[in-house]
C-alpha cells in the first residue's frame, strides 16, 4: 500500500520540511505541494491523492473552507490538519468536517511519523471493506488515537530518558540537541532521539527557529501542559 499525500502549507519552507518528512516514511509518497487553498482544491480534484496534510491558515481559502468545499462536492479524501491553530472552535470545526488527525505545529519528526503511521494502519483496515463487528470497529477507530504515554522505542532506556527530562526541566531557555547532549553527557544523536520521544509523548515542546542558512534550528523545552 502506498499513500499518495498532498501537502498544503502557505509557507514554502515549511512545506518542503513536510515533504522531506513524508519521503522518510515507508509506504508514503508525495503527490504534490500546494501553497494556497484554491490550489489545494484543484490538486485534490485533479490528482485524487489518498491523504491531504492541510494547514488551516492559508492566504485565500482557510483550511476549514477547503474541507467544506471538498465535502460539498462529495469528495471524501482523508485529511490530517497540520497547523498552528490551537483554538477549540477550530478543532471542533475540523472534527465536524471529517478531519482524521490534528497535528499542532511545531512538532518533531517522531510526532509526525507517529500520526502518519497510525493513519496508515487505519487505512489498511478500512480499505478491506465489508462489514465489521463492534470490536473491529473499535480497533479501526483506535488506530487514529494517540495514547497518553508512548512506550519507549527500541534502544531507549528509562534512565536516560529521565536524565534528558531533568535537563530540560532545569533549563531556563529552550535547548538544542547539542546543548542537551553537553549538559547530560550524551552524544548529539542520542540526545536528539530522546528529545523527539519527549515531544511525541507531549512532555516536551519543539520550537523551530530560522537562521540565515534557511534550515530551521530545533530547540526543545519542557512542556507546561
Amino acid at each position: 500500500m502506498t499513500v499518495r499525500t498532498l501537502i498544503v502549507d502557505d509557507d514554502v519552507r515549511v512545506a518542503e520540511i513536510h515533504r522531506s518528512y513524508v519521503e522518510r516514511i515507508e509506504g508514503f509518497t508525495v503527490a504534490g505541494v500546494a501553497n494556497r487553498g484554491t490550489e489545494a482544491l484543484r490538486r485534490v480534484l485533479e490528482d485524487q491523492p489518498d491523504l491531504v496534510l492541510l494547514d488551516i491558515y492559508l492566504p485565500d481559502l482557510g483550511g476549514l473552507e477547503v474541507c467544506r468545499r471538498l465535502r460539498a462536492a462529495g469528495n471524501l479524501v482523508d485529511v490530517i490538519a497540520v497547523t498552528a491553530a490551537r483554538d477549540v472552535d477550530t478543532v471542533k470545526g475540523a472534527v465536524g468536517l471529517g478531519v482524521a488527525q490534528y497535528l499542532v505545529k511545531p512538532f518533531a519528526f517522531a510526532t509526525f511519523r507517529d500520526k502518519l503511521e497510525r493513519y496508515a494502519a487505519y487505512k489498511l483496515r478500512t480499505d478491506k471493506g465489508g462489514e465489521a463487528e463492534q470490536e473491529e470497529i473499535d480497533a479501526i477507530l483506535g488506530e487514529l488515537r494517540t495514547p497518553g504515554a508512548l512506550p519507549l522505542p527500541k534502544g531507549l532506556s528509562k534512565e536516560t530518558l529521565e536524565l534528558v527530562a531533568r535537563t530540560l526541566k532545569a533549563a531556563d531557555t529552550p535547548l538544542g540537541a547539542v546543548e542537551t547532549a553537553e549538559i547530560a553527557g550524551l552524544s548529539r544523536v542520542t540526545a536528539r532521539r530522546y528529545l523527539e520521544h519527549l515531544v511525541s509523548a507531549d512532555q516536551a515542546e519543539l520550537e523551530l527557529r530560522y537562521g540565515g542558512s534557511g534550515r530551521p534550528e530545533h530547540r526543545y523545552r519542557w512542556s507546561s501542559r
